[in-house]
């Protein structure tokens, strides 16, 4: 038998390079780590401006540059040195730091797993200066070169020395989603910055401006349904050297994954604590299972934060902890007390114990001495037994998007995201049109739609939905149409736009309209020619209001250049945009003001809502379950006709059917 070695193992000194690179593996973690801490030295060089590429999520090159204040030609020969830095002078300095870096590794990190080349200019130097470095060490010569003040700094082939630690990385398109997950929280919280983020060869996916806000940044990066539920949290406590500037979403919105955005000192930071505590006021609001958006910004007195807790910064500690969080769910508590907004009643569940809304309409079943059966049958999630199951259809929007393409509408538009502040109009007119609309609203049919499950599609006309344990048949048509309409009251004066790569001449469509026997053109109209001539001066007239307004652009020269995004995810069906066109022109009354926004949202919901057969089926089902039906669920207020003329029937009582079936 081999006899054990007891002796002690003979204790050595790593070698420096072993070392480094297991220091870079603390603070280096993945490419998003990288780029968050090049994104705070940019942002610490007072850059205006942020632009990052990516190749193979980062792992293949990673490149970011910005306009910021440059690095001197003399600092080059030791920037990628561990613990060299311009923002820390002595220990003493730590309790009071303002700045995002001050230990001078994040550079030193990446140079010990990476390729790295750095080239910059100050505003005092003649040119740019281009330096590579590996293990920390400037390798060859610095070289003067073409460039202008700012800094970019090129990161490839990351991890290429540690295999494991690249063998261990998501896949590129998950790491670039952390990438932009780093992106999206920098730039929200850095609106006088603009940032660009895109891969290597392809559209940016984020673009701010500089000079923004918070909020718009918000509604650019995360979406406009996000943008238009934020209510503002403000805190200036004195006593506890405390601020906190930030932003959560109303009790009418919810996310299945909450968004959770924290800045302490300015740098993002997780905090579990702070983030229970604002989930467990939400949780007596939303949906189980639902949670919201949150942006806050939280500044305290340095001495009161150690920001060396972790390698990566992500973690800080600071004093009074629990009285912050206390103050901070106070302004959470009276922000949603206080954002009564015309559209309150949507709260999508009823607090234990609360009545059962007011039936007033047809739909449900009056009151009974029936006794109450013991079985009910909820849906709980809409992927749950859809019609579609049944039938072996699996309708994906990449397959859709795809036929599309080679569809009717060919390719010709594209769908940016805008830099449009929120505006709230004043327009009287505007605002008696909504008020119209609420005082029009059946509450329980609201009841019924706010809490839909959304079934399957019988046909092109007709929908299943369940509400708690009933059946309902709902007309698409009519219920997207008066939705559209509600849109565009709604959300007057804060339209993004689809875009047309190749502007539509107004005059052909209104042609093409003439041409079509629905326009009822006679030879007692006149001469199409000169009707399609009066039709184009009417609309170019009329522009200036319908962009403003609307963002429905038709330039000088008679071009249609945009038409609004009307509800998210969804494309209006371009074969009836010449129809369109000529309705504009014929059916708005446009010298009265009122009469004017009403009959003009009318024809544009008319337009929205007509769906062409020329969609194919799968992304038709595609955007009524992921598109318009959650805009209903989330939106509509029914008007009480609805309950009278068909629009929503109702065909199924669950626990009934399950009683017939039971004596089968």
């Amino acid at each position: 038998m081999e006899k054990l070695n007891m002796e002690p193992g003979v204790i050595r000194k790593l070698d420096e390079v072993v070392v480094n690179r297991i220091a870079a593996g603390e603070i280096i973690q993945r490419p998003a780590n990288a780029l968050k801490e090049m994104i705070e030295n940019s942002l610490d060089a007072k850059s205006t401006g942020i632009q990052v590429v990516i190749k193979a999520g980062g792992l293949k090159s990673l490149q970011i540059q910005d306009n910021g204040t440059g690095i001197r030609r003399d600092d080059l020969a030791i920037v990628c040195e561990r613990f060299t830095t311009s923002k820390l002078k002595k220990f003493e300095d730590l309790s009071s730091i303002e700045t995002y870096g001050f230990r001078g590794e994040a550079l030193a990190s990446i140079s010990h797993v990476a390729h790295l080349t750095i080239t910059t200019k100050t505003k005092d130097e003649k040119c740019a200066f281009k330096a590579s470095y590996e293990d920390g060490k400037l390798k060859g010569d610095v070289k003067p070169c073409a460039g202008n003040q700012g800094t970019q700094i090129a990161v490839e082939d990351l991890f290429y020395n540690v295999p494991m630690r690249k063998q261990a990385l998501k896949a590129p398109n998950e790491e670039f989603q952390k990438i932009s997950d780093v992106v999206s929280k920098y730039a929200v919280h850095n609106p006088q910055t603009g940032f660009m983020l895109k891969k290597f060869g392809e559209n940016a996916t984020i673009r701010t401006q500089a000079k923004s806000t918070v909020e718009n940044n918000i509604s650019l990066i995360y979406g406009s349904s996000i943008g238009k539920s934020l209510l503002k949290i403000t805190i200036d406590d004195e006593i506890l050297q405390l601020q906190v500037d930030g932003f959560v979403t109303n009790v009418n919105f919810s996310l299945k994954k909450g968004m959770f955005l924290l800045f302490i000192n300015h740098r993002a930071v997780e905090s579990t604590n702070i983030r229970k505590a604002i989930d467990q006021i939400y949780s007596l609001y939303l949906p189980k299972g639902m949670a919201p958006f949150v942006y806050l910004s939280i500044e305290l007195n340095p001495n009161n934060v150690d920001v060396n807790v972790h390698p990566t910064k992500h973690e800080v500690h600071f004093l009074h902890e629990e009285e912050i969080i206390d103050k901070i769910k106070e302004a959470v508590e009276r922000s949603l007390l206080g954002g009564n907004a015309s559209r309150t009643f949507y709260t999508q569940a009823l607090l234990p114990g609360a009545p059962e809304p007011a039936e007033t309409s047809k739909l449900n079943d009056s009151a009974s001495d029936k006794p109450k059966l013991d079985y009910k049958f909820v849906r709980t999630s809409h992927s749950d037994q859809k019609l579609d199951k049944f039938f072996g259809l699996n309708v994906s929007r990449n397959a859709s998007m795809n036929e599309n393409t080679n569809g009717e509408q060919g390719g010709s538009f594209i769908l940016p995201k805008q830099d449009r502040s929120i505006r709230e109009t004043k327009l009287t007119s505007v605002l008696s049109l909504r008020k119209a609309v609420e005082e029009a609203c059946d509450r329980s049919l609201r009841t019924i739609l706010s809490e839909l499950t959304f079934v399957g599609v019988i046909d092109r006309n007709w929908v299943l939905i369940q509400y708690d344990t009933k059946m309902f048949l709902v007309t698409t048509r009519s219920l997207f149409e008066e939705l559209c309409y509600q849109m565009l009251l709604f959300n007057f004066e804060n339209f993004e736009s689809i875009l047309f790569t190749r502007p539509l001449p107004v005059l052909e469509l209104a042609m093409l309209a003439l041409e079509d026997a629905e326009s009822g053109w006679t030879e007692e109209d006149g001469s199409k020619n000169e009707l399609a001539e009066r039709i184009l001066e009417i609309l170019v007239n009329k522009a200036p209001l319908m962009k403003e307004y609307f963002n429905l652009c038709i330039s000088a020269d008679g071009m249609l250049e945009s038409i609004p995004i009307v509800v998210q995810e969804y494309i209006p069906s371009m074969a009836y945009l010449p129809m369109f066109i000529l309705r504009l022109a014929t059916e708005v009354e446009w010298d009265d003001e009122k009469e004017c926004f009403d009959t003009f949202c009318r024809e544009v919901a008319r337009f929205y809502a007509k769906i062409a057969l020329t969609k194919g089926d799968d992304e038709y089902k595609w955007e009524l379950e992921h598109a318009i039906y959650p805009a209903i669920k989330q939106y509509l207020l029914p008007p009480k006709t609805f309950a009278k003329n068909g629009s929503v029937l109702k065909v199924a009582n669950l626990p009934d059917l399950y009683r017939v079936f039971e004596r089968c």
